[in-house]
């Protein structure tokens, strides 16, 4: 048995100024950039958003640029392979994650818990 719900909307942008990726999408999105939190560093920038919502992160990427979700979960490989049983493949796996791809051509990662109040809100599965 595991967990699992939406934790995070990213925005790939390539271009060499993150920081200016960022103060777009955060007058865009009327969030403010959250310099103190631990996701904002080298290619990250985290926007303020409240604990009951997704998570917002621009990063700096040299793929083209994208919007993708990560699913968060207590169990990386059981959630890995209940959605390959659904038809998603694994493109990478990295250190703290796994990059997937959507039978319908959609890129998106599983990764750890990041969000306060797990499993709240996720979907159990057996």
């Amino acid at each position: 048995m595991h967990h699992s719900r939406l934790c995070a909307l990213l925005i790939d942008c390539n271009g060499p100024d993150v920081d200016k990726a960022a103060g777009f999408w955060a007058e865009a999105l009327g969030r403010a950039i959250d310099p103190d939190h631990p996701g904002t560093r080298g290619n990250y920038r985290m926007l303020e958003t409240p604990p009951d919502e997704p998570i917002v992160q621009i990063q700096r990427v040299s793929h083209e640029s994208r919007v993708h979700i990560d699913i968060e979960t207590d169990d990386i490989s059981a959630e890995v392979l209940r959605l390959e049983r659904l038809g998603a493949t694994v493109v990478s796996r990295l250190e703290r994650w796994v990059v997937m791809q959507a039978p319908t051509g959609q890129r998106f990662c599983v990764v750890r818990v990041q969000r306060p109040g797990f499993p709240k809100n996720a979907n159990r599965w057996d």
